[in-house]
């Protein structure tokens, strides 16, 4: 039986590969990263002990580098399982909750029909391309010359012309034997009932081919070269092959781009095609743009399918922030564990196209680096413009904060949202005599317009000085600042600066770092950013350059000290990469240790609390003796971690006579 490509893909989208491989292999807990999608094991296809086969569910693809095998959900039941394709398809459509379709003569005519409309598409493509170089090409190619693209990146894009004219097209394809049903099924030519006579629906206009996750041309975006065109901005209408809700463009370019060895590893959702090509360009190839409308449902699925916390990059004025916050709205009730978007917003007046085009990426790379999270965005919204100088007002933001985060399907991430906005609501009302908030942009300078509650302009709540007292703002609540890291935080950081290729031998793990320390939050973005645009070329002095630059240099110094004073010499420049490496692993498995516990004693505290509040008694005995138990792993982590700071350096090694 012949199986649709559209039911292969329904099928293997809605099965994670790693549910289809965890049944037959034991995940490797070390490497292993689940909230990422990352997952390693020993192979199944031939003997061994270490892990080498790797599964991810982004890619939804498995390969092993020990014996080179690779494939997908239906490879991996044949080739291991012997069961012939069509068994593999049932198994993954069991798995999926999908009915096998049955055989239906009129299904395969429409997928053979479906065929050959992108034949038609990949004609037109190339009309509009070869008419972008004829002379009636002329204007447009001035106008993409004055917007910065190079011959390259107008070839990797498929830009083209759609001439003035309204048969050009039509009569072009029909040249080539295409018949008039296919060129309108393709959504290429204006027709109905009220149209006598079909005439092209793309006239005087840049095109900008949309590729399927598949990489066919599925639909056209064109932009107007007149001026006085109805809409600047026009894309196909919805075909059999074009649902506009359900693509992005540049999908399948910045998901391999993501995932390669130079990807930043996210994904960033700007606004617009020449955005994404403008960043492209600069080296940034991991951005897609919805097409011409708001952020679906669909769409933020796609981003979700790519990366677990895409970053939505926004304008910085009234209509971007504006818009920001609908993708607030939308994202909220999807939230998952692990699974969230950050927020960008770029200074008023400027786009992508507009930072990069004469400084390059840098500083689009710092708008990146400090994009909020959604719950920071949340908090901002609410209580931007706000007066909350009485006991109705406080309990009015109180029960908006509460409102806002219950569309939270999922109930752990709820509970923790809600948690969160009752943390911040106290330390805000906490820290001012009138709690008044008062109206200011972004940081980085959004202007005040008329967004959603009380103005679009939404604030630094801990700058403002009637908003916040002196000393909460200082405060690491509030600024998420200490005076100096913790120090296994510093040696996280710190030796990676000074052995940079360690970021690399060990980028999955390294990489999803978090740190508690708001400027080593802010100094280690810059180092995946460097590491991301350098690669393993990345040198100690190159970074070091780079973090300067930054205005992170006086950090570096402190953390040196800080890490020379507790004698842990594995984390400096004189380290042998050896012991470099053995002290940063040993390091990261007790910070992450420390990290899970710490949440695990928090979770327990608000589990007794509520408990308590509910008379729920029967529990409280056990949920007692849990936390005595975490609490006395916490200490004897602790003790463990002051025993291995005292050692200092491992083998005393140098990494040469003038390392210092």
């Amino acid at each position: 039986m012949r199986f649709s490509q559209s039911f292969l893909d329904e099928i293997r989208d809605r099965v994670p590969i790693s549910d289809v491989v965890g049944k037959r292999v034991t995940w490797d807990r070390r490497k292993t990263n689940v909230s990422r999608g990352d997952y390693w094991a020993c192979c199944p296809f031939h003997g061994e002990k270490s892990p080498s086969f790797h599964c991810e569910d982004r890619k939804g693809r498995y390969h092993c580098f020990g014996c080179g095998v690779s494939g997908d959900h239906f490879r991996f039941l044949t080739d291991l399982e012997g069961l012939s394709f069509p068994e593999a398809v049932q198994q993954i459509a069991d798995m999926a909750g999908v009915s096998m379709p049955q055989p239906d003569p009129q299904a395969e005519r429409r997928e053979k029909e479906r065929t050959s409309l992108l034949d038609v598409m990949e004609m037109a493509t190339q009309f509009f391309q070869d008419q972008l170089q004829t002379a009636n090409g002329a204007k447009a190619r001035a106008y993409l010359r004055e917007r910065g693209l190079t011959g390259r990146t107008i070839e990797t894009f498929r830009l083209g012309f759609a001439p003035d004219s309204r048969n050009a097209l039509k009569e072009f394809l029909a040249g080539k034997g295409v018949g008039k049903e296919q060129i309108e099924a393709c959504g290429l030519v204006v027709h109905g009932p009220d149209v006598p006579v079909s005439y092209d629906r793309f006239r005087d206009r840049i095109m900008f081919p949309i590729l399927s996750a598949r990489e066919k041309v599925i639909a056209f975006g064109g932009r107007a070269m007149s001026p006085d065109a109805p809409a600047k901005y026009l894309n196909s209408n919805e075909t059999e092959l074009f649902h506009k809700g359900n693509v992005l463009f540049n999908f399948a370019r910045a998901r391999r781009a993501s995932q390669g060895a130079d990807g930043a590893g996210t994904i960033i959702a700007v606004e617009g095609y020449m955005d994404v090509i403008a960043l492209h360009q600069a080296g940034i190839e991991n951005a897609v743009a919805p097409l011409g409308t708001a952020l679906t449902e669909n769409q933020l699925d796609l981003l979700w399918k790519m990366t677990p916390q895409p970053v939505l990059c926004f304008d910085g004025d009234g209509a971007g922030l504006r818009a920001a916050n609908r993708a607030v709205d939308l994202a909220l009730p999807h939230l998952k564990p692990g699974q969230s978007v950050r927020f960008a917003m770029l200074p008023d007046g400027k786009d992508p196209d507009d930072l990069v085009r004469h400084d390059g990426r840098e500083p689009f790379d710092k708008v990146l680096a400090n994009a909020r999270s959604l719950a920071e965005m949340v908090w901002l919204r609410e209580v931007q413009g706000g007066a909350f100088d009485t006991p109705e007002k406080r309990a009015e933001l109180e029960a908006r904060l509460r409102q806002v985060t219950s569309v939270i399907a999922d109930e752990s991430v709820r509970r923790h949202y809600g948690q969160d906005m009752r943390d911040r609501l106290n330390a805000f009302l906490q820290g001012s005599a009138p709690f008044r908030s008062e109206r200011r942009p972004f940081e980085r300078g959004g202007r005040q317009g008329g967004g959603p509650r009380g103005g679009a302009g939404a604030r630094n709540i801990a700058a403002g000085p009637t908003a916040i007292s002196d000393r909460l703002a200082r405060s690491s609540l509030v600024s998420g600042q200490q005076a100096v890291p913790l120090l296994r935080e510093s040696v996280l950081a710190l030796t990676i600066v000074n052995h940079p290729q360690l970021l690399f031998d060990e980028y999955d793990e390294i990489s999803t770092i978090e740190f508690d320390h708001r400027d080593l939050q802010r100094c280690w973005a810059t180092v995946l950013n460097a590491a991301a645009a350098s690669g393993p070329r990345l040198t100690r002095e190159i970074l070091i350059e780079q973090l300067e630059a930054e205005g992170f240099g006086a950090l570096i110094l402190a953390l040196d000290q800080q890490v020379r004073y507790a004698r842990l010499w594995t984390a400096t420049v004189a380290a042998a990469p050896e012991d470099a490496r053995e002290g940063y692993l040993q390091a990261l498995a007790l910070h992450r240790r420390s990290k899970a516990l710490h949440w695990q004693r928090r979770e327990l505290e608000r589990e007794l609390a509520h408990a308590t509040e509910e008379g729920d008694l029967e529990v409280v005995p056990q949920l007692l003796r849990t936390l005595q138990e975490v609490q006395l792993e916490v200490t004897r982590l602790e003790n463990q971690e002051a025993i291995i700071e005292g050692f200092g350096v491992l083998s005393g090694r140098v990494k040469g006579p003038a390392a210092r």
